[in-house]
């Protein structure tokens, strides 16, 4: 590889057909005169456009279609088909070598006479101070593996996004386990229950690593709530963010809780009973009573102490590794929305007053069932207090920009639509060109891996398998039945009626 020209942060290097670069690799040019090394990135390899080689392939066209022997008496024909796949590799620059160790900043201008360039090995970039608490991720271009430190997850905020169908669960899963695995307590909001198995092998069985690490939690079935034991600020919370309740209508609502709580009847029965006989104007009652009937309706609230669940005691159960999963799956939006701030508030509450370990929290498609202004909450205080969230979505759009812009590791799979990647790319911490460049020519189960967790090297990893039953595959319909191919000859010549 030769250097070709360098315009901006840019590098364009000649590469000859015995180097074979893809978009992704990571490349070192050496100079040997000054001691200094530079790092890049390769983005786009294509056909070096040399003046004089459309003439030839042209020629090379015409040629092939007349008769006879051709000579080369010069014996230059060998040179010119090395000249014609004679490729140019488009780098971006990625930081600097300084005493064998990689930084993710600086650069110099490297000479073309005295530099040499090489391939540079993923182990050099990231593992040379070792990796603390390793979780393998997959395979690296070069069929490495690949392993981030969950150490790089903690206290961050990271979004997995891609397209649907391209692996964005899988790898949570994978993260989810990792941290397990390391003994950290995760919360897993699982919109399509697909993460309730995770303890099970593929075919059913118990997998022994895992077992008794994932607590899934059916709303309605083992997950229900005693107001009591919940607490006034997190029904506020659901009250006025799920359920609309208006300002005028919670201050008389807090007035109720009060007195039921006097009356020893905090109960869903209780405040109804105070309400229908609480002087106030009727659409204030109305208001109340009609949020209650709706609490009552939605099977997530008992008023039995015993038939509820204890909060703190699951978080607490675990805090040496585990995984709480609300299977949210054919729960209602408004029944999913109202369990998500009960939920969130009383985790609030509980790190708070310091009651329980921090917590990673893996949201599936946040936007079905969390405010907008919540997620503001969580990202900017509630990392303070110790979640950390891990958005997982296929509409990046959906996420507002002034969480993307305290992001701290992005997942990128595969997308297509620039509006997506526009949406990324303003906010991703490597240029747009290269999250379009890159992101576009991904294919399934490969993510570009952007942030902490590589160190700010960005770097495409091929997302490994589970041995667990990670389910969420999509059903079908005609993969089930048996295939009968039709030849193609034979679709020309029959009716289409016949099929």
């Amino acid at each position: 590889m030769k250097i070709l020209q360098k315009e901006g942060d840019e590098y364009h290097l000649l590469t000859f057909p015995c180097e074979e670069p893809n978009p992704g690799d990571y490349l070192i040019i050496e100079d040997n005169r000054v001691k200094k090394s530079l790092i890049l990135q390769v983005l786009e390899v294509k056909y070096a456009n040399i003046p004089g080689i459309l003439e030839e392939i042209l020629r090379d066209g015409l040629s092939n279609r007349l008769e006879g022997d051709e000579l080369d008496p010069l014996n230059v024909n060998s040179q010119l088909l090395i000249l014609k796949d004679t490729k140019l590799t488009i780098c971006k620059v990625r930081g600097v070598m300084e005493g064998g160790k990689p930084r993710p900043f600086g650069s110099f201008v490297p000479s073309r006479n005295y530099s040499e360039i090489n391939p540079l090995a993923v182990e050099r970039l990231l593992y040379e101070g070792g990796v603390n608490r390793p979780i393998e991720i997959g395979e690296t271009l070069k069929e490495g593996k690949m392993f981030i430190d969950a150490e790089s997850l903690d206290g961050r905020l990271n979004i997995i996004t891609g397209r649907k169908g391209t692996g964005k669960s899988h790898l949570s899963k994978i993260l989810i386990l990792g941290l397990i695995e390391h003994g950290a307590p995760c919360l897993v909001l699982d919109i399509n229950g697909e993460y309730v198995n995770l303890s099970a092998t593929r075919i059913g069985e118990p997998q022994r690593r895992y077992m008794n690490k994932v607590v899934p939690l059916t709303p309605g079935r083992n997950l229900k709530f005693n107001v009591e034991n919940i607490g006034l600020p997190p029904i506020l919370n659901m009250l006025i963010y799920a359920l609309d309740l208006p300002w005028n209508s919670t201050r008389a609502f807090i007035r109720v809780w009060r007195e039921s709580a006097r009356n020893g009847k905090l109960t869903l029965e209780g405040l109804n009973e105070i309400m229908a006989r609480w002087k106030c104007h009727e659409s204030i009652r109305e208001a109340i009573q009609s949020r209650i009937y709706t609490m009552m309706d939605s099977g997530i609230f008992t008023d039995d102490p015993s038939d509820a669940v204890d909060i703190p005691g699951l978080f607490r159960s675990i805090r040496d590794g585990g995984a709480m999963v609300i299977n949210l799956k054919d729960q209602s939006a408004v029944t999913r929305r109202m369990l998500v701030e009960l939920l969130l508030g009383k985790l609030k509450e509980l790190l708070s007053r310091e009651a329980i370990s921090p917590m990673f929290l893996f949201a599936e498609e946040a936007h079905l069932y969390l405010r907008d202004t919540y997620w503001d909450d969580i990202v900017t205080r509630m990392r303070h207090l110790g979640l950390f969230t891990t958005f997982i979505t296929n509409q990046p759009s959906s996420i507002q920009e002034t969480i993307y812009r305290q992001v701290d590791n992005i997942f990128l799979f595969n997308f297509l639509n620039d509006r997506d990647l526009e949406a990324i790319s303003k906010v991703a911490k490597i240029d747009a060109e290269s999250v379009k460049l890159i992101v576009k020519e991904l294919p399934p189960r490969h993510c570009l891996i952007i942030g902490d967790a590589v160190q700010n090297f960005p770097l495409i990893v091929k997302v490994r398998s589970l041995d667990v039953d990670a389910m969420g595959e999509t059903r079908y319909f005609f993969k089930t039945r048996k295939s009968n191919a039709i030849p193609y000859q034979k679709l020309l010549t029959s009716s289409p009626h016949q099929h």
